[in-house]
């Protein structure tokens, strides 16, 4: 059987910049607030008419298959993960398939696990590569949140959180043993769905958390229990990432780095007291990008890729948690 390995990152960011200052001018909140509670400075939101969640990934995309040593025809499949797609069919892996160009018609899948849906993305390619069945694997991680927001005091315990960006992965078919991809531990707890959630159309579930809210901002805007979330996610944090560590028989003494999902900086703080790591082996951007659900981690391993962060025999376990609930994990040997 064949092993996967990360072969190229790339990411891509709107240019505009959104600090905690200027959501203080159109809503009721404070960069304090902001910054106690979730670790956010600022976030960048997309240009109308520039940037969408599909081009996003195609900038990020040219970026990993550079960095790769290939070209795009070197690409076999397309795995690209969003809760924010320009359509709500068909999903953006098509778009990137047509903006990429290249010779071929290859397969492209849409992947619908928000937080959890870079990791879960990339489960999936690793066992397409481990089967034979594909050689290079583009998988993505694209969000545009700015565009869906309820940006005022009503809407501020979510809209502050979320940020946009792209980030994108080359996954290559390897024969070097104990490298790469060691494996990817994926998980899902269905019965909180509507702890974080936004309803889709034909959507007639009876609401358990916000039953009185009004309908069409229901229907419309995203909505979280923060408390609920939190409590959940440190639990789930850890019990993931120690499950990626004992089926390879490491310990978190012998990480390099621990990647975490940027949903809050408290969650990660926490987190890496439980593991016992140091400030050095724990990547965070929340404070500058806020959270960018999918794309988080790929834009993680591309910033680390750019700051010449990533060693080899490095060992690295990449984690998120989020909407579903869903959970997953990734250790990875560079």
């Amino acid at each position: 059987m064949f092993k996967s390995k990360i072969t190229g990152a790339g990411h891509y960011l709107p240019e505009k910049v959104v600090t905690n200052k200027d959501l203080e001018k159109i809503m009721d909140t404070t960069d304090e607030w902001i910054r106690e509670r979730s670790g956010i400075e600022e976030r960048r939101f997309a240009e109308y008419g520039k940037d969408t969640t599909a081009n996003m990934g195609t900038k990020a995309s040219r970026i990993a298959i550079e960095r790769a040593g290939l070209t795009v025809d070197d690409i076999d499949f397309i795995i690209f993960a969003t809760l924010s797609p320009d359509y709500y069919f068909p999903g953006p892996g098509t778009t990137v398939q047509y903006e990429l160009g290249g010779k071929r018609t290859i397969a492209a899948l849409d992947v619908r696990n928000q937080c959890s849906g870079f990791i879960y993305s990339l489960s999936v390619a690793d066992q397409f590569i481990k089967t034979g069945m594909y050689k290079n694997i583009l998988v993505i991680g694209s969000e545009l949140h700015s565009s869906g927001l309820d940006l005022t005091t009503r809407g501020r315990a979510v809209s502050v959180l979320f940020g946009d960006g792209a980030g994108a992965v080359v996954l290559s078919r390897s024969e070097e043993e104990g490298k790469g991809i060691l494996s990817t531990h994926l998980h899902s707890q269905g019965e909180f769905a509507e702890a974080l959630y936004v309803r889709g159309p034909g959507n007639f579930t009876p609401r358990k958390y916000y039953p009185k809210m009004d309908e069409d901002y229901i229907n419309t805007t995203p909505q979280m229990d923060g408390q609920l979330v939190f409590k959940n996610a440190v639990v789930r944090f850890t019990e993931v990432i120690m499950e990626a560590l004992k089926t390879n028989n490491y310990t978190p003494a012998d990480l390099n780095m621990f990647v975490p999902h940027q949903a809050n900086l408290r969650i990660s703080q926490f987190v890496q007291r439980q593991l016992k790591l140091t400030d050095d082996r724990v990547y965070n951007n929340i404070q500058r990008l806020g959270n960018t659900t999918a794309a988080t981690i790929p834009i993680i391993i591309s910033e680390m890729w750019e700051k010449n962060m990533i060693k080899e025999n490095d060992l690295h376990v990449l984690a998120a948690f989020g909407s579903g609930f869903t959970w997953a994990s990734a250790l990875i040997k560079w």
